[in-house]
């Protein structure tokens, strides 16, 4: 694998153990023995050499050619598998957003994931079978030999569909081979096959392709196998590949075949060159093996070859390739001898027995223990025992809680375990898993004294998560023994592997540890899914947690209870199918009653006058988004509100604060009271929003109506350069900010188009401060608080696509028309020319063809400095606007009236025809347009389908392409996903799904409707549906899309309605501004 790649909370990787039903109980498994034998006893020295000596302890001799004085130190960088990309693609944040959330989602590409590309190392000879071991007569050359091993050799394409322990979703490719051709079985690594809920599929060399179940993901080491039905491979003879874990030897030359770097088949050579390398080391959090060796060789393999057989001349697989170095060609190797001993229980039909101490040992040079306490008799005596050995097992850590608590300690030397005396890690991993549940002795030396000590051997499939949770987009598990042993904690807890919605909006994110939800503790999943159970719907509660790297520092944060935008349900690894299974679980109740809260407004002192009279007008507004539509690629947004209709609750703040409308959205008054708010109206041109509350909610509250300046407020009076204002405004600390100052400017504010698409402000002029202090935003008023001005943030890209935002004020006159028919519930229509307009000085004008008596006329009519307005752009290919305008073409008239200020032609409310009078070429022209009518809330569909999320094409969307291929584009793809996986990229329309004609949203919704069903009750399909008939037989929905430049691209998704059912938003028709959210497709 690619060592470049580093791990983010993005791609998948291993799987865990079959035992579904079992899970591991904090107060059972890490018990320890209780006893009375249990108590460690110091032994003599001559005892410890008594044990040594026993001629009735039947050792077995282990092949270790190599030095362990050799052992380096180095850290492993990487050891992912691939997960390759065509393209970079820039990421973006946006300036107000709280914090990123790691909602499984990304805009343009998904994350991919690291893959892990490790081997384990074999140190014995005769104690693991090799199978089909060969004379070296037999194999001359390696030609005939990977000839055949090729055969049994598959490139593995998964999608890590959930993020899960230590794994993040994504997809990668890796590669395998048949260990067993008769049952179909395969084997690849632990991070291939993944602890987490995987979909893959295995590609034999002739390019069949069959569908792979995982079976078993060992819980510590570095291997996993793989099932799949061997008749459905048609075209060519299964072969397999033996394993011989006894055959490696320093100094011998192998190959290594695989998929490397995504190439499908690579031959690398190599020769052993250590056969007792510490364990990679992957980093904190991340999966680790460790209580083995691994092998090395400068194979310099990378990015998809995890999974590879290590091959010698023979055709033999002696090791497992599993991870390299990203400084050097260095590539480690897991060795095979407990991989040998699993195939053989899964061959049987039999669970894996595998015990645990939770302890990690270390093997150390007898030079290292000497320092630590070793004797010189006791060095001697397993020096004769074991002449090539250089060293024996000393504990590097214990887990808090385990089984060995208390009872090893770091730096005890293990001499032996249950009388038998032992230096290797295959010694101690045959008697723990043959111990699973029993006492074991050990003896060990501490301080240059030995004891024997006595440790109830534990299950680690019980240790090894084998069901989650899903809560608002997020999931949690318990804490596994993976992520508990690399931070030093005890293995118990709820871990959050993604925080999605829900939690996020706590800053509850990927890595933490949640102790209780409303002061009620969960220990494990089943008090967390009550303690969840328990909330209500809509409202803040407080949530206390940890981060697993700072366990010192518990937090305690708000959580928005937001459990309707996504499923809430537990899923359970079952064995006998090796999918995870679902079960619903029961959501928090919605309370339709309501309790209403008084609260006061502090009252400001005379020095920060005139803030007093504005401050109980004043609200804070926090917006959380569950999914990544309308183009946004962050989904927390804060800044202040304003209230201007106390009696109707009406409220309103900039398109920065609320940019879209799906979402939750919460108002606090005087920093007390907080209640949820509907979105009413997003200003389609201008920057605001304008939100409802509900009054009763706030009880008897004094609050106030922003009061305007009466000129101002009307249009008659603007801001002017030179004007003094008192900036009134929000501090990051949500505390009131005054300063006096003056307008520096006052110009048209430019916004650029965005990448991916999204709202932007145009044709608007705002004023500039000399003085603009850091806040959220505020009001420039007078001296009296009349308001002259709303103080907003902008968001926007530069020329790089890099994101930036900038503060101007704008004009409480073009809020105006808005704002009173919201007032006065009357219904008002939002239309435009769809025009994007830019200003002209006189003498460019002159230049163009202006005649000296229009420019007399504007002289006249302006109050300043005259200037023209020209069409930059065409903000809709769609619209009436685009077949009568061209660029550079100047307005001079609407409807009689001289175009002298911008107001006058951005927003035309309630015209659906106006008069132009416009100069194009030098000659004046009449033109009669047709406005366009715009929303006021912009997408109220949004469908998610395989992982994509698809709605409506929004206005932004139409700014940046010439023609609509349809009215299906796809806005977002979700980490894991079969869309992700297969190609389907956000920015593409949908124009066909198998051949038929995709136009509208009601056009996709019937066809994957159709598909659902038909695949579902066995339809029987005439001729003109043959094709339907075949894609689903298959799996596979063949899709052609387009981009926004025309380019068309067929590609195929491979379904998965398990795992990425088809979900559907609609804005409530019987309850406006309210979103329904539905999860049954035939009720679409």
């Amino acid at each position: 694998m690619d060592s470049s790649i580093t791990r983010a909370e993005s791609p998948p990787k291993k799987s865990k153990i079959d035992s579904g039903e079992s899970e591991y109980e904090a107060n059972s498994a890490s018990k320890h023995c209780e006893s009375p034998e249990a108590t460690p006893v110091r032994m003599e020295s001559q005892q410890v050499q008594e044990i040594l000596r026993s001629e009735e302890i039947k050792e077995k001799e282990y092949n270790t050619d190599a030095d362990p004085s050799e052992m380096s130190s180095g850290k492993i960088e990487s050891r992912r598998g691939s997960r390759r990309f065509s393209e970079t693609v820039p990421t973006y944040s946006r300036r107000k957003t709280l914090a990123q959330s790691d909602l499984m989602a990304v805009f343009y590409m998904p994350n991919i994931m690291k893959q892990h590309t490790i081997t384990e190392v074999p140190f014995e000879s005769e104690m693991v079978d090799g199978v089909g071991i060969r004379s070296e007569m037999e194999a001359p050359s390696w030609e005939p030999t990977l000839e055949r091993a090729i055969k049994a050799i598959v490139s593995i394409k998964a999608n890590c569909v959930r993020s899960f322990d230590t794994e993040t979703s994504g997809n990668y490719t890796a590669t395998g081979f048949v260990v067993d051709a008769k049952n179909g079985i395969i084997l690849s690594n632990r991070h291939v096959v993944n602890p987490a809920p995987i979909v893959a599929q295995a590609f034999f060399t002739n390019y069949e392709e069959v569908e792979l179940l995982p079976i078993y993901r060992d819980p510590v080491h570095d291997f996993g196998f793989f099932k799949f039905d061997p008749t459905k491979i048609k075209f060519m003879s299964l072969c397999e590949i033996k394993l011989a874990p006894n055959r490696a030897k320093v100094g011998m030359e192998i190959r290594v075949v695989g998929n490397d770097a995504g190439e499908k088949l690579s031959i690398l050579s190599g020769t052993l060159a250590r056969l007792d390398r510490n364990s990679p080391d992957y980093g904190v959090g991340e999966y680790n093996d460790f209580n083995t060796f691994y092998m090395q060789a400068a194979s310099g393999t990378s990015g998809g070859s995890s999974g590879s057989p290590v091959l010698n001349i023979y055709g033999d697989a002696i090791a497992l390739n599993a991870g390299g170095s990203n400084k050097a060609s260095s590539s480690y190797y897991l060795p095979l001898n407990r991989v040998a001993k699993a195939l053989k229980h899964i061959q049987a039909g039999e669970i894996v027995p595998r015990g645990t101490m939770q302890t990690e040992f270390e093997h150390l040079p007898y030079d290292d223990l000497r320092r630590l306490g070793l004797g010189h008799e006791i060095e001697k005596s397993m020096r004769e025992r074991y002449p090539d050995e250089t060293g024996m097992l000393s504990i590097k850590n214990v887990t808090p809680e385990g089984p060995a608590h208390n009872i090893l300690h770091p730096g005890d030397i293990l001499i032996a375990m249950n009388d038998h005396p032992l230096t290797s890690f295959i010694q101690v991993a045959e008697v723990l898993d043959d111990n699973v549940g029993e006492n074991v002795k050990l003896t060990i030396l501490r301080c240059r004294k030995a004891y024997n000590m006595y440790v109830k051997v534990g299950d680690l499939h019980l240790i090894s998560p084998s069901k989650f949770i899903e809560i608002g987009g997020g999931v949690v598990n318990e804490l596994s023994y993976q992520v508990a042993r690399g931070y030093g904690l005890p293995v118990r807890g709820v871990y959050v592997a993604s925080s999605g919605h829900m939690l996020g909006s706590a800053n509850v994110w990927r890595g933490s540890v949640v102790l209780s939800i409303n002061h009620k503790k969960t220990h494990n999943l089943e008090e967390f899914a009550e303690a969840v159970k328990d909330l209500t719907s809509g409202t803040r509660v407080p949530i206390r947690f940890f981060a697993i790297d700072q366990q010192h520092k518990e937090k305690v944060m708000i959580m928005n209870v937001a459990c309707d935008w996504h499923p809430f349900r537990m899923a359970k690894l079952s064995r006998s199918t090796g999918l995870w299974e679902y079960k619903d679980l029961v959501k928090p109740k919605k309370s339709f009653d309501f309790i209403p809260q008084t609260v006061r407004y502090p009252k400001l002192g005379d020095n920060l006058k005139p803030a007093g009279e504005l401050w109980s007008s004043v609200v804070s507004i926090d917006f959380h988004i569950p999914y990544l539509v309308d183009g946004m690629i962050t989904t927390q947004f804060y800044g202040p509100g304003y209230i201007i209709d106390k009696e109707n609750g009406l409220i309103v703040c900039d398109r920065d604060t609320v940019p879209i409308s799906t979402g939750d959205v919460f108002i606090t008054f005087a920093q007390s009271l907080v209640i949820s708010a509907k979105i009413v109206l997003l200003h389609p041109i201008y920057n605001f929003t304008i939100l409802k509350y509900d009054t009763r909610l706030i009880g008897d509250t004094k609050v106030n109506n922003l009061i305007f300046e009466e000129n101002y407020y009307s249009g008659e009076k603007k801001l002017e350069q030179g004007d003094p204002v008192v900036l009134v405004a929000i501090g990051n600390d949500h505390n009131p900010i005054v300063r006096r100052t003056l307008v520096s400017s006052r110009t048209m504010l430019s916004t650029r188009e965005c990448a991916p698409p999204r709202w932007r402000a145009a044709n608007i002029e705002g004023v500039n401060l000399e003085d603009q202090p850091s806040c959220q935003g505020g009001l420039l008023t007078n001296e009296k608080g009349e308001v002259l001005s709303f103080w907003v943030n902008f968001s926007t890209q530069d020329g790089k696509g890099k994101e930036m935002s900038f503060m101007a004020g704008i004009d409480p006159s073009i809020l105006r028309p808005v704002i009173e028919s919201y007032k006065n519930n009357c219904s008002i229509s939002i239309r435009s020319l769809d025009l994007e307009l830019w200003t002209v000085r006189p003498a460019a004008a002159r230049s163009l063809g202006l005649s000296s008596k229009r420019l007399h006329e504007m002289e006249t009519a302006s109050k300043s400095y005259s200037k023209f307005y020209y069409v930059l752009g065409l903000l809709n290919t769609q619209s009436p606007s685009y077949k009568l305008f061209k660029a550079g073409d100047i307005l001079l008239e609407l409807n009689g009236e001289l175009v002298t200020s911008i107001d006058k032609i951005a927003v035309i409310y309630d015209q659906e025809n106006v008069n132009i009078t416009i100069l194009r070429d030098g000659n004046e022209m009449e033109l009669v347009v047709q406005t366009s009518e715009l929303s006021v809330l912009e997408s109220k569909k949004v469908i998610g389908w395989a992982g994509a999320i698809i709605q409506e094409p929004y206005r932004a969307v139409q700014e940046q392409v010439k023609q609509l291929p349809s009215k299906v584009y796809v806005t977002c793809t979700l980490f894991g996903s079969p869309a992700s996986g297969y190609g389907l990229k956000p920015g593409v329309w949908i124009t066909e799904i198998e051949g038929l004609k995709i136009n509208t949203m009601a056009d996709f919704i019937n066809r994957i409707k159709s598909l659902v069903s038909k695949k579902g009750d066995g339809t029987d399909f005439n001729d003109s549906n043959n094709s339907m008939s075949d894609a689903i037989e298959s799996g596979y929905v063949r899709l052609n899309v387009v981009n926004k430049i025309g380019v068309s691209k067929v590609i195929s998704i491979k379904l998965d309605e398990h795992y990425w059912p088809s979900m559907c938003l609609t804005v409530d028709d019987n309850k406006p501004y309210e979103w329904d959210c539905n999860f049954d497709i035939s009720k679409f």
